[in-house]
C-alpha cells in the first residue's frame, strides 16, 4: 500500500492526499482493459476513417460512450492545441468528470490516484494515445491527471466534461512533485 502524504483536499466523501511513490511512470497500460489501471478510469478505442484526403474521428455521441452519463445542459466540450515537448501537470477535480479524446499528436498520458480511501490510491498509470492508438479516457474526481506531448507535432487534445468550468473545483500540483516521483524523461531502452 501506498503511504498517504499531504493532504490535498476532502469534499464529503472524497479525501485527497498526495501519494509517496517510487520514481517512473507507474503501470505501462497498453489494452483497454488492462487491470492496472486506477479504479474508476476507463477507456475506450475509437474508429478512425481515413482517406486520400485525411481523416475523420467521431469524438461524441450525447447519451453514448463513456461520457453517456454527462448531462447535456452542464456538460462542456473544450480543445486544447499544444507544442512539443509540453508538459501540462498535474491537475485534479473534486466534482468534475473528464473525457478525454486525443486527436492529433501522441500524447504521453499520466494519471495518479489521490483519493484516500481508493483500492488504487497511489498508483500511476501511463498511456501513449492520439492517432496511432485513437482511445478515449474517462478520468474520474480525485484522479491527478496530465500529459506529455511526443514527438516533433503539436498535438490537440478535445475533452466534454460533465460540468461547466469552476476554478474551485480544480486543483493543481508541480508536474515534478517529488512525492508522485513522474519521471517525465524519456525512456531511453
Amino acid at each position: 500500500m501506498t503511504e498517504a502524504g499531504e493532504r490535498l483536499k476532502s469534499f464529503g466523501d472524497l479525501e485527497l492526499a498526495l501519494p509517496v511513490c517510487e520514481k517512473g511512470i507507474g503501470s505501462l497500460i497498453g489494452k483497454v482493459d488492462s487491470p492496472d489501471l486506477i479504479a474508476g478510469v476507463r477507456l475506450q478505442p475509437l474508429s478512425v476513417f481515413p482517406d486520400d484526403r485525411g481523416y475523420f474521428l467521431e469524438v461524441q455521441r450525447i447519451g453514448h460512450g463513456l461520457a453517456a452519463h454527462f448531462p447535456p445542459e452542464t456538460s462542456q466540450v473544450s480543445a486544447a492545441l499544444n507544442y512539443p515537448g509540453t508538459v501540462k501537470a498535474f491537475h485534479f477535480h473534486m466534482h468534475q468528470t473528464d473525457c478525454w479524446t486525443p486527436v492529433k499528436g501522441l500524447m504521453q498520458v499520466a494519471l495518479v490516484d489521490l483519493r484516500i480511501g481508493s483500492p488504487t490510491f497511489g498508483r500511476k498509470n501511463t498511456m501513449y494515445v492520439g492517432p496511432l492508438r485513437p482511445w478515449q479516457l474517462l478520468i474520474p474526481p480525485g484522479v491527478g491527471h496530465g500529459y506529455k506531448v511526443v514527438g516533433k507535432e503539436d498535438s490537440l487534445l478535445v475533452y466534454m466534461t460533465d460540468c461547466f468550468y469552476n476554478p474551485q473545483d480544480e486543483g493543481r500540483i508541480p508536474y515534478n512533485q517529488p512525492s508522485i516521483n513522474y519521471d517525465w524523461e524519456t525512456q531511453w531502452k
